[in-house]
């Protein structure tokens, strides 16, 4: 792979984002689920905006997301350019990293350009009744 290539398909994944804050959880053994409808960012090949949906899905284990946080965090996508997967993975990275879930998935839901439409999911611990299909 050309170092030009490399560097743009890494590109998104280390940028400064607003801080994910948490809060300490007080119940065990259930799940949080969080639809974020109005995802966008940019393609950073073309520039051009890309939209989709983001969904967060995960068991708390000592902490929770703030979801004021989350809010800012996920608009600080807006201007940063990044492709769908490393922004889907980068989330489940910055998710974990913030509240250390017993399981997490992030989905990414994007909007059809050029006639193609993209579903990407990433996960993180043993998910219930979930099979991974390799």
């Amino acid at each position: 792979m050309a170092r030009k290539e490399q560097n743009l398909s890494r590109k998104g994944l280390n940028d400064p984002l607003p801080a994910l804050e948490t809060f300490p959880n007080q119940f065990q053994n259930y799940t949080i689920t969080i639809v974020v409808p109005e995802y966008t960012s940019l393609c950073p090949r073309t520039g051009q905006p890309d939209f989709g949906t983001i969904t967060i899905q995960y068991q708390p284990r000592g902490r929770v997301l703030e979801l004021k946080s989350l809010k800012i965090y996920i608009q600080g996508y807006r201007n940063l350019g990044i492709f769908y997967e490393n922004a889907v993975n980068r989330i489940l990275r910055d998710l974990v990293r913030a509240c250390q879930p017993v399981w997490a998935r992030v989905r990414g839901k994007f909007t059809p350009r050029g006639g193609i439409h993209s579903l990407v999911e990433a996960t993180y611990g043993r998910i219930p009744g979930w099979v991974r299909k390799d």
